[in-house]
């Protein structure tokens, strides 16, 4: 009996560690750490982390916390709500979170006790506190808390929904929805006598509050302009940490001043700054420091024309720290108060998130291709993982290989891009390529770990992403040349990387497919619409008609700002619309997809998409997921996507009929 029963555990024994191919159902067994904190002590970095739960179809965040030396790791929390913002108390005694858990329906600050013991809630509003700050004395906590509806809008909410009335400029966001006029302000919190005070009010959005050293003054940012919702301005304000104190602006750059941070010796504040005077998305941010009681602004990095995180302080207020972006690469940079540059860390990989330890110690996230984030310290100079929450995970993978590579487009443009090889394909052997475009378009692919071209991958295709001009990593003129020319220059560096891996022997020319999600699903639209050999595409959440864009998603400013406003600029609207008014042209299969409620690229730049090509008869189909914005957060959404994608590829990729087209139904 005991062998009999013994058998099935070898058999799993054996099987589990034996190496396999990614699919999308391991969606579900991707986790993600985030937000690490150390300790006053710095004895302990805590951290969030975060699972899918496939029961409830919805991810889980929890706190951990794992020593310096990476020997002890503890799960602090466990409530089915879920908790976020990690924060120690000054003085070290407490560990605080953000988190609506135990039926409290609004997120308030709870506070754990280092020496053990259940979380006691320590705000008890009848607000929901979307950010928190400790003072350095560890008294008072800033709040940033949303306008509320009273309790009898409330009441009769919960009856019956009231309509929603609109009269801003900028009048809707993804993830917010509809935008009415509350928002977001500063309160301090007495943590003794529990005493909650208003620093700020009116019809302004402050953010980002941090404490002066001494515990008195609060620094913030905020667009005090006479209609904020028309420009990309924010200022550095300041005011004392008391209700009715006097607002002091430290700033007045027409455009973006934000991510404050305050020397440790109370002398400045470091900070970034755009470069252009007006909004722009492609703007790239300087590092600037200004004197805490205000005055001349001085760029640090102003020799390095590359996009910078925000800054943060040495404990001897002699530099400021940042992670640097730079062609596919991401590391931890020192910038002294005279501007010269030292790089901390190097090699092909990704740092992100920094945050101040003890000392000269750092903590901060990092990712490789083969490996997800991961958190790192920094002490002495030198990076060293402190968690291993994947590996159990990888262990049972065999990835793709990922190789860095460039191309030349047409013009002579140099492009940065990544070529995914499937795992046991012999390297001198044509494989089926599928470009997979990343958003935003001011983003880069970087060496970081990528689901999506691995999945892809594990398929038999190989996967090339493209750093095409628009992207981030080269500097702002990089970035900046696609500006009111949409669907240009990036499809000319996305067709230079797939003749150039046509060229070399890795793609098969018969077998091309494209696809992306956001300004990916934009650019597929463009390409499939300029080039017409490729066999299936899958845009997701894209748009191809852009003038019916205007004043339906939450892009207004940038559109007029590039093009004008569409009465008086037709012209350019048309030429970069030509994806929709030359649909004629696109041969490729192609699947389209969207999250119902975004409001990034609502679902009719989709739709317009589906119904032009399915009166052509060219084969699609459209996908829609429920109650979903622009980012899907429901697992089981995730994975179905990712099937999708396959089950399309693998259909139209290898179809012997190129472009195979249906009659349009009459």
């Amino acid at each position: 009996m005991k062998k009999l029963c013994l058998l099935p555990f070898l058999f799993f024994a054996l099987t589990s560690t034996a190496q396999r191919l990614i699919t999308p159902s391991d969606i579900y067994k991707m986790r993600s750490i985030s937000d690490p904190q150390v300790s006053p002590d710095g004895k302990w970095v805590a951290y969030v982390l975060s699972a899918p739960d496939s029961v409830k179809d919805k991810s889980d965040s929890d706190i951990w916390m794992i020593s310096w030396d990476g020997k002890e790791s503890v799960k602090l929390t466990a409530s089915k709500e879920g908790e976020s913002k990690p924060r120690w108390t000054p003085d070290g005694k407490y560990l605080t979170f953000l988190s609506s858990r135990y039926e409290t329906k609004k997120s308030q600050i709870w506070r754990m006790d280092r020496r053990g013991g259940e979380a006691e809630k320590l705000t008890d509003l009848k607000y929901s506190i979307s950010d928190y700050v400790w003072s350095p004395d560890s008294k008072k906590i800033a709040l940033v808390i949303k306008d509320q509806e009273s309790k009898e809008e409330e009441e009769k909410k919960d009856k019956k929904a009231k309509p929603i009335m609109i009269d801003r400029y900028h009048f809707k966001q993804d993830g917010a929805g509809y935008l009415e006029r509350k928002r977001n302000h500063l309160y301090v919190f007495d943590v003794e006598t529990k005493k909650l005070d208003t620093l700020t009010t009116g019809d302004f959005d402050e953010a980002n509050p941090i404490w002066s050293p001494d515990s008195k003054k609060i620094a913030f940012v905020s667009n005090r302009t006479a209609d904020p919702d028309r420009n990309g301005n924010s200022d550095l304000w300041s005011m004392e940490a008391k209700k009715g104190s006097p607002l002091k602006q430290l700033t007045t750059w027409s455009d973006a001043d934000n991510s404050p941070a305050w020397s440790p010796d109370g002398k400045w504040i470091a900070y970034l700054k755009s470069q252009t005077p007006e909004y722009d998305i492609y703007d790239q941010p300087q590092i600037a420091i200004i004197p805490a009681e205000g005055g001349a602004s001085k760029i640090l990095n102003a020799k390095l024309d590359r996009d910078v995180s925000a800054p943060r302080w040495s404990a001897d207020s002699k530099s400021v720290m940042v992670t640097v972006e730079d062609d596919r690469r991401s590391h931890v940079t020192s910038f002294d108060l005279e501007g010269k540059m030292k790089a901390i860390t190097s090699g092909d990989r990704v740092f992100n998130s920094l945050q101040h330890g003890v000392g000269d110690t750092w903590v901060t996230l990092s990712s490789d291709p083969m490996t997800p984030n991961e958190i790192y310290v920094i002490e002495n100079g030198t990076a060293r993982r402190l968690t291993h929450i994947h590996d159990e995970f990888l262990k049972s993978l065999t990835l793709a290989t990922v190789e860095a590579f460039d191309s030349k487009s047409k013009d002579g443009t140099r492009v940065g891009n990544f070529l995914f090889w499937p795992a046991g394909k012999p390297k001198d052997q044509k494989l089926p390529l599928i470009l997979w475009i990343h958003g935003g378009p001011t983003s880069q692919d970087d060496f970081s770990f990528d689901l999506t071209p691995q999945i892809l991958a594990a398929q038999g295709y190989a996967v090339a992403t493209v750093n095409y001009r628009g992207s981030n990593g080269r500097g702002l003129a990089y970035s900046k040349a696609i500006s009111g020319d949409w669907g240009n220059k990036e499809v000319m560096d996305i067709i230079g990387a797939t003749d150039h891996l046509i060229k070399i022997g890795k793609a098969d020319p018969n077998k091309l497919g494209i696809g992306g999600w956001s300004y990916g699903g934009i650019l597929t639209d463009y390409v499939t619409a300029t080039d017409p050999r490729f066999r299936a595409a899958a845009s997701g959440a894209g748009s191809a008609m852009q003038l019916s864009m205007y004043g339906t998603d939450q892009y207004t400013i940038q559109y007029e700002t590039e093009l004008g406003v569409p009465w008086k600029n037709m012209d350019k609207w048309m030429k970069v619309s030509y994806p929709f008014l030359n649909v004629e042209k696109i041969k490729a299969p192609t699947l389209y997809m969207v999250g119902e409620e975004d409001f990034n690229v609502p679902a009719a730049g989709s739709e317009q998409m589906y119904q032009a090509l399915k009166t052509l008869g060219v084969p699609t189909q459209f996908v829609v997921y429920p109650g979903q914005n622009h980012g899907l957060a429901v697992p089981s959404y995730q994975k179905d996507r990712m099937t999708r994608y396959l089950d399309w590829f693998n259909k139209y990729m290898h179809s012997d009929k190129l472009n195979e087209k249906l009659p349009p139904k009459r």
